[in-house]
């Protein structure tokens, strides 16, 4: 079995310029329904919706061999990292967890919550 992904929109040509554009995912198809995009074996779907309220949590999330670097390269297109209160962030946005892994968090155009891990 392979691993399809989803993630909501209210607006897929801004979700396929996101995805696509921001991110650098592969974009197969955007039909009336969905965007699609290959990432590595994954699809995701970004479904078209009519209404959306962003959960709290984070839907979908890449692991990254580079944290630091992933983050400026993000960045240099635009993307804007979450900060927490009350959590320790470090500069750049990147939490570290007790057991060491990094984790960063930003958003989609959608308000959906993303994130990139470097595990230890």
């Amino acid at each position: 079995m392979d691993l399809i992904a989803f993630a909501p929109s209210v607006d897929l040509p801004r979700a396929v310029d996101f995805y696509g554009s921001v991110l650098r995912l592969q974009h197969v198809e955007t039909t009336p329904f969905a965007a699609v995009f290959r990432v590595g074996a994954v699809m995701l779907r970004v479904t078209k919706v009519e209404a959306l309220t962003p959960q709290p949590f984070t839907i979908l999330g890449w692991s990254v061999p580079d944290i630091r670097a992933t983050i400026a390269d993000f960045a240099s297109r635009g993307v804007e990292f979450t900060r927490y209160d009350g959590m320790p962030q470090d500069s750049l946005g990147v939490w570290t967890t007790p057991g060491g892994d990094q984790i960063a968090w930003f958003r989609d155009p959608d308000g959906n919550t993303l994130s990139l891990t470097q595990f230890v």
